[in-house]
């Protein structure tokens, strides 16, 4: 595999970032190339000449829309009221005064500097065990939506109906996906306030109980050491009260300060999606993403033309060689990006219509099929790089969920994640007496049309760390 070849796949895997670094540093070596200004004109307001429904690139698509952003943003802050974090800090250090009297507590408050950091940000922590954790690919989906909406300190601030009314859901399918997250560690991610976060924590420690919950209901009291009130509320004595707001303050108010916030930003869209007038959909790049950049030809003419040494003009040809490659390069990775985007869009119509629920499963082969790229670049091309529609912004990768094919007139293709799903509801409904081998299982998936292997199954019972039928029986008579 040759220099060039390795760089050519290298920018495709890039992201926007990573593409705009790469760049910068090849001008700085290159005396060839240099980088075209971006043009601060306003957005252009006609009607796009073309669209996205035959997935092919055009080259009105290369147009810059340098203004077209995101309005998915991380909220920032504690709670609506502004005063919960000071009113929690306070509960770490008040040891008088207040209308109900005092009580020492020499206990230790949460220091977040005793915590050794993680070496990935929160995003990059949540999604790990969201892929490993969720199955079902439009709860995936809103997962992800939900996770890029978790700020530093680890709060989901925004509207969980503005999600809503993105995917065409119910407010209460969001906030399920939601409960499943804040299952995550560590404990207390993506609650909505202060109050939400630590009983997240208490309930993992298995802490959370009447009185316990009477006291994060009157967190404002602890911060004002209204103990008196605080005792009747909670219906507990003065030790007990002590110990309560002593396991409080062991709490962490700001898991995700754990973790790395060097690169916390909103994420970036690559590709734009419009609906048009007559229900079909454009497709064009994010040109802020993409350097423009430039061969200075005549520098190239004339600077050899003065040079007399062998070695320097060897020097001069290889640098205007690269440069070209670099812009050629460049150009292949919008193309690719571009086609990819519109064939993604065109087999996905019905979820940026409808709604998640109609999120239908794809794979990197069946938009390999139509673009006749490899699937390896499907996949380097999808990576890290976000699409922005009328619904949101979302991640390319998140679009993709294997298939399995149901027996004969049995409809539709089926999730390979939704498969699994089944082998576990299926196994989750087990009893000591009727423990299913994985034969069993392949015959109740023929009942709902679903056609798959032994080996198969037992490849999905294994990725979700299910043992075999003979363990789960030792197992179930162990708990009798």
């Amino acid at each position: 595999m040759t220099q060039q070849l390795q760089q050519s796949i290298k920018l495709l895997q890039c992201t926007a970032l990573e593409l705009r670094e790469f760049v910068e540093q090849e001008i700085e070596k290159n005396p060839f190339l240099a980088q075209e200004e971006a043009e601060d004109s306003p957005p252009e307001q006609e009607e796009p000449q073309s669209g996205a429904d035959d997935g092919e690139p055009k080259e009105a698509d290369f147009k810059d829309d340098s203004n077209f952003s995101s309005d998915m943003e991380h909220a920032a802050g504690w709670d609506d009221s502004g005063d919960i974090e000071k009113d929690y800090l306070r509960s770490s250090t008040t040891s008088s005064g207040g209308h109900g009297g005092s009580f020492d507590d020499d206990g230790e408050g949460h220091d977040i500097e005793d915590n050794p950091s993680r070496d990935k940000t929160v995003r990059e922590h949540l999604l790990e065990q969201l892929n490993l954790d969720i199955t079902d690919p439009a709860k995936r989906l809103i997962g992800a939506q939900l996770i890029d909406m978790t700020d530093e300190a680890g709060y989901i601030k925004d509207d969980l109906a503005s999600v809503a009314e993105a995917f065409a859901i119910e407010v209460s399918e969001v906030e399920e996906v939601l409960s499943l997250l804040q299952r995550f560690d560590p404990p207390g991610i993506c609650a909505r306030n202060l109050k939400e976060c630590l009983s997240l924590q208490l309930r993992d420690k298995n802490r959370l109980d009447p009185a316990m919950q009477a006291l994060l209901d009157n967190l404002n009291l602890v911060a004002e050491a209204r103990f008196d009130q605080l005792q009747k509320l909670c219906g507990v004595d003065r030790d007990d009260l002590k110990q309560m707001v002593a396991e409080i303050r062991e709490l962490n108010p700001k898991p995700g300060s754990e973790f790395l916030h060097d690169v916390v930003q909103v994420a970036e869209p690559d590709v734009f999606v419009r609906r048009l007038p007559d229900g079909n959909w454009h497709v064009e790049l994010n040109m802020n993403n993409f350097p423009k950049v430039m061969v200075n030809k005549r520098y190239y003419k004339k600077i050899t033309a003065e040079t007399k040494n062998v070695q320097d003009k060897k020097y001069l040809s290889e640098q205007f060689g690269s440069a070209s490659w670099l812009v050629r390069a460049l150009e292949q990775r919008a193309e690719t990006l571009l086609k990819v985007a519109g064939e993604l869009i065109k087999q996905q119509d019905a979820f940026f219509r409808l709604g998640v629920r109609y999120l239908k499963p794809m794979t990197l082969k069946d938009i390999a099929a139509q673009t006749h790229y490899h699937e390896s670049t499907i996949s380097r091309v999808t990576n890290g790089k976000f699409l922005l529609c009328p619904r949101g912004t979302f991640e390319l990768k998140y679009f993709f969920t294997s298939a399995l094919s149901r027996a004969e007139g049995g409809g539709d293709d089926v999730s390979s994640e939704s498969v699994k799903h089944y082998i576990e509801e299926m196994i989750a409904a087990e009893t000591v007496g009727n423990i299913l081998s994985d034969d069993e299982i392949v015959e109740k998936l023929k009942e709902r049309n679903i056609t798959v292997a032994r080996r198969t199954v037992a490849k999905y019972r294994e990725s979700l760390n299910i043992p075999s039928s003979p363990k789960r029986k030792r197992l179930k008579l162990q708990h009798l």
